[in-house]
């Protein structure tokens, strides 16, 4: 496989991964929407338990402390669902994290190892590598001297068995 074709097939790997959180970003949008128009819907109950509550203040047989239980018990059970929806996309979201996490790290990884020595293309001086490392030159002024990395005269030389 070509480098050109590693690079396309790693930009188009991102371009997907972006692809996947705008989507699932506009997913959450819409459940945030929903999450914002139960709570307004809860709002106008409160509103309107309070309402009714002032009315019964006026009234004296109505005692306080059950209206406000009441109103706990219906605030309670309208947002309860709504606490367990949070929870879980809470928990989507940081599994999503983790797992894009986890493929750039495999990505990252991968192109680490594609990248090849010169001298798999003929390109490297295996001769002036082999000479100077058997005048006594150790790796790092070969790899210096002749501006390739270490690991690639460390190739070469375990190509010709010399290292």
């Amino acid at each position: 496989m070509s480098l050109e074709y590693i690079v396309v097939v790693i930009a188009i790997v991102i371009l997907y991964l972006i692809y996947y959180l705008f989507s699932k970003d506009s997913e959450y949008h819409k459940n945030i929407h929903a999450i914002a128009s139960v709570v307004e819907e809860l709002n106008r109950e409160l509103y309107y338990l309070k309402t009714k509550c002032s009315d019964f203040q006026e009234d004296k047989s109505v005692i306080d402390d059950e209206i406000y239980q009441e109103i706990e018990r219906n605030v309670y059970d309208m947002v309860q669902p709504l606490s367990i929806g949070l929870k879980k996309m809470q928990e989507n979201i940081e599994d999503m994290d983790d797992r894009l996490d986890s493929r750039i790290t495999s990505l990252e990884i991968g192109i680490k190892q594609i990248t090849m020595p010169s001298s798999v293309n003929g390109n490297s001086d295996d001769d002036k590598i082999i000479s100077l490392f058997t005048k006594g030159v150790c790796v790092d002024d070969i790899s210096k001297e002749l501006h390739i990395s270490k690991p690639e005269v460390e190739f070469v030389l375990k190509i010709n068995r010399i290292k």
